[in-house]
């Protein structure tokens, strides 16, 4: 069997290669995840249908996002904008937060949405992705717009989270704080830092 192909070197990245962060139909932790994402140089945000859905719940309206992003929807059938990952447009994925549907579809090869699609394709150009898995325990405590509620996800769920990390590339967080650490790790790679003042 072959040794797996190293990932990307940075020279081989546009030197103003980006963050492309997609956002699923999750809001479990989801204001935290944009949080994050405001504090990272360079950040595009690609929306699937269901967390275009569910974003202005949490209070970001496409308006909103635009004014912190640069937005891309979910609205070609063959998923368009996903060959900027082959011009080296983006050094690094992130799906934050991914729901357990979005897990299991990465886990699976199945890539029928625009961030499932960056997944995969990414993957395919030794891209490193970063997954916040939602499912990662058997108790989560979450926040719905309205209420904070407990979900217990099954074995099924679990299980793919650890399908999902045996994937080249991908490094999956189980928390919030593992996100961040992840984040951190990638930006000294990429010899980049936070954002540290507002604007």
């Amino acid at each position: 069997m072959n040794a797996p192909t190293p990932a990307r070197r940075l020279d081989e990245f546009k030197p103003d290669a980006r963050f492309a962060w997609c956002v699923t139909g999750s809001g479990h932790m989801l204001e935290e995840s944009i949080d994050l994402a405001l504090k990272l140089p360079g950040v595009d945000l690609f929306l699937s249908a269901a967390g275009e859905e569910v974003l202005p719940l949490y209070g970001w309206t496409i308006a909103k996002l635009r004014e912190h992003f640069r937005v891309v929807r979910d609205n070609s059938a063959s998923s368009v904008p996903v060959g900027m990952i082959y011009n080296g447009e983006y050094h690094t994925v992130i799906i934050a937060p991914a729901t357990s549907n979005t897990v299991a579809k990465c886990a699976f090869g199945i890539s029928d949405t625009l961030p499932t699609n960056l997944f995969a394709q990414a993957g395919k150009q030794c891209v490193p992705g970063i997954v916040f898995a939602c499912d990662t325990a058997p108790s989560v405590i979450t926040q719905t717009p309205h209420e904070w509620v407990e979900v217990r996800p099954r074995a099924i769920e679990l299980e793919n989270v650890e399908r999902l990390a045996r994937i080249e590339y991908t490094t999956v967080a189980r928390s919030l704080d593992e996100l961040r650490a992840a984040l951190e790790q990638r930006l000294s790679n990429l010899k980049l830092a936070w954002i540290t003042s507002s604007s």
